[in-house]
């Protein structure tokens, strides 16, 4: 389990995260979204000790990772799939790992397995695929059959199938009952993957919710209906408490109804329907509109996005934040 408490992180006149709290709990997959230069990436390296908080804390298991004595077993992250020798064999990369953390070597070739490597795995990680090194982090993240995962961009450069392992992957994971702690920029893959959300912007809290909630709470849902009997459905549909308006194409869109309320009133005005659908935003479309106020790295028009003046000694940390 993560827990963070008031983080905030500060690179000089930079505030990358401020008065950030949060749980990710085990047993479910939780999304971690927000727009660039939001500060994701800063604080999943603060979880794991390579950034230090300017305030607050995070614990992993209720305690700093750094006081952590199985670090591996701990928490599995994947935040940079090429930090890999690339002299190396994905074999004896993964030998390396287990030997300084005293994992049997037999847990290699499970992860190997695992991941779908066994064909390349003593090939040099220098020669692999941008989807062969994310599939190789994530045997990394795995090796130490941790309690919490903690993956970033995990589905970059995988292919269609590659996408569907991993997304099957992460609910195992989180059905075992590890805490699952993922960022994407996918949103169609979040909606599919994750059960909470925890949405960020420049740094600060917008929300840390359930996918469905965060979704209604920006869109709530509609229904759309057709019916040949126009009248007598409006009249149901406001008698019931609801209101219509056309959407086009002959249909109609209720809303203050559901689908259940709407085909009981129909039936009780004997209308007869020949549509009546339950209509819910995206992921995409809700989280667009709430974090439109967020935005860091915009493009103006049809011209190139303007880049931000960032002193040189705080490069390093600009790109890292502008995930």
């Amino acid at each position: 389990m993560i827990e963070a408490v008031g983080l905030r992180k500060v690179y000089g006149s930079k505030v990358a995260v401020e008065d950030l709290s949060f749980t990710v709990r085990p047993g479910i997959v939780t999304g971690f979204l927000g727009p660039n230069g939001s500060g994701k990436s800063t604080t999943m390296r603060m979880v794991v000790g390579l950034d230090r908080p300017t305030a607050g804390q995070v614990l992993v298991d209720g305690k700093p990772f750094a006081q952590a004595v199985a670090p591996l077993s701990t928490i599995g992250a994947l935040l940079d799939a090429k930090a890999v020798h690339t002299g190396r064999s994905a074999h004896r990369h993964l030998q390396a790992m287990a030997a300084t953390a005293g994992i049997p070597r037999s847990r290699v070739d499970e992860v190997v397995d695992l991941v779908g490597l066994r064909e390349v795995a003593r090939k040099r990680a220098g020669g692999f695929s941008l989807g062969m090194g994310q599939r190789l982090g994530i045997a990394s993240a795995l090796l130490g059959d941790p309690s919490t995962v903690m993956f970033d961009e995990p589905v970059n450069g995988l292919d269609p199938d590659g996408i569907l392992w991993i997304r099957h992957l992460m609910k195992d994971l989180a059905r075992e009952g590890r805490a699952v702690f993922v960022s994407s920029h996918l949103m169609s893959e979040m909606a599919l993957t994750a059960e909470h959300l925890v949405v960020i912007g420049r740094g600060r809290l917008i929300a840390d919710e359930t996918v469905q909630s965060f979704i209604d709470r920006v869109h709530p849902r509609g229904v759309t209906v057709r019916s040949p009997q126009v009248q007598q459905l409006t009249d149901a549909v406001r008698g019931a408490g609801g209101s219509i308006t056309p959407s086009g194409d002959g249909a109609f869109e209720v809303v203050g109804l559901t689908a259940e309320q709407i085909g009981d009133a129909a039936r009780d005005a004997g209308v007869a329907l020949h549509e009546l659908t339950t209509v819910r935003a995206s992921l995409e479309e809700a989280f667009m509109e709430l974090t439109a106020g967020s935005l860091e790295y915009q493009a103006q028009g049809t011209g190139p996005a303007p880049t931000p003046s960032v002193p040189d000694e705080f490069s390093r940390t600009a790109k890292e934040v502008a995930r």
